[in-house]
């Protein structure tokens, strides 16, 4: 038994936990409140909603080192990400605060713990009588299990994974559905919270990639991103790679543009990019997965343009390190206290923790 294993026998000793919200703005629906109507049928008229905000859980260990780690979720998913495992092992929200971090989760504006989602944008407005936005993404059980790289096809694992195959349930239940998300609201939220909690560290998972990208720009706090297979890079809008089409010939959404400036603040920050396995390396039938084949090339010419830049930032190829069958998932997956120690190897190279 190793000294992590046997520690996690003893008690998790927290110093401070709670939750709070933050960020956001109000808005206010047409018309006139009428008080007389509850919900049936519901009508938003006159009524005022905080909308946009972020939702935050954190724990604060004793001697708690000098930056937290704020983990940020992906797709179809809410701050369980980090919580338990789909099988019931800690994650890394536990994880690390054992090794003295402090560790902030959260949920997405709109999403989970969050509240009413966004009115802005193609979310539509409070004159009508539908406040709940159109569902844009919604994985079922197939598609989750393809497109998290469990195996090639639905319910056929890939012989080397390390996905814990009899949590298959657990796993689909934590997928939410995802809504018309805006990159500009939640990374708007992630930096308000760092205007709150100061430095730190941003920890985040695919769609998360992007709004890590985004509040780096915005905020000063976030001083180094690890990122677990971010789902979109970014690129100065005169530097933006050309990427192949998909298999089905269409393109990948894969790139976000910004401004040179805005790319520049993040040559600022050490980046670490992580990849797990059975990542395509020629064009796939299934676009589930051969859209992480075009998500990694773009992460691989983001972090030359960033080093051509004089910046900091490189990837980590588990596979190439010697270490397969990880999932779209590595941080939950059966080795994850393998991936965490590569976690915390790298922030201690950069003199982060």
């Amino acid at each position: 038994m190793s000294n992590e294993q046997a520690a996690k026998k003893e008690p998790l000793t927290i110093a401070e936990q709670g939750s709070f919200f933050v960020g956001g703005r109000t808005v206010r629906g047409a018309g006139t409140f009428d008080p007389s109507r509850f919900f049936l049928p519901f009508n938003s008229a006159g009524q005022t909603y905080s909308v946009e905000h972020l939702y935050a859980q954190y724990q604060i260990p004793p001697a708690a080192r000098r930056l937290p780690l704020v983990m940020v979720h992906g797709g179809c998913q809410t701050g369980k990400t980090w919580e338990s495992t789909p099988d019931g092992r800690e994650g890394f929200q536990n994880i690390f605060v054992r090794r003295r971090f402090a560790v902030y989760v959260i949920d997405f504006p709109g999403r989970g713990r969050s509240g009413i989602p966004s009115f802005s944008g193609p979310l539509g407005n409070l004159a009508g009588t539908q406040i709940i936005p159109p569902v844009t993404v919604n994985f079922g059980h197939e598609l989750s299990f393809l497109a998290g790289r469990l195996g090639p096809r639905p319910f056929e694992f890939y012989p080397n994974t390390q996905f814990p195959k009899d949590a298959l349930q657990q796993f689909y239940q934590q997928g939410v559905a995802g809504i018309a998300d805006d990159a500009g609201i939640i990374s708007n939220a992630i930096a308000a919270l760092l205007d709150r909690i100061g430095p730190a560290i941003l920890v985040t998972h695919s769609q998360g990639g992007l709004m890590g990208w985004r509040a780096a720009i915005k905020s000063a706090n976030v001083k180094a991103i690890v990122a677990y297979e971010p789902f979109v890079s970014c690129f100065p809008r005169a530097e933006v790679p050309t990427l192949p089409p998909l298999s089905d010939g269409s393109s990948a959404p894969s790139i976000e543009t910004v401004s040179a400036q805005e790319f520049e603040r993040l040559t600022r920050i050490p980046i670490q990019i992580v990849w797990g396995d059975n990542i395509p390396k020629e064009p796939h039938p299934v676009p589930a997965l051969d859209v992480w084949r075009l998500s990694a090339m773009a992460s691989r010419s983001f972090v030359e343009l960033i080093n051509h830049k004089a910046g900091d930032a490189g990837i980590l190829d588990l596979p190439s390190a010697g270490i397969h069958g990880n999932t779209h998932f590595p941080f939950a997956d059966l080795n994850n206290l393998q991936i965490a120690d590569l976690l915390s190897e790298y922030l201690g190279r950069k003199g982060l923790d």
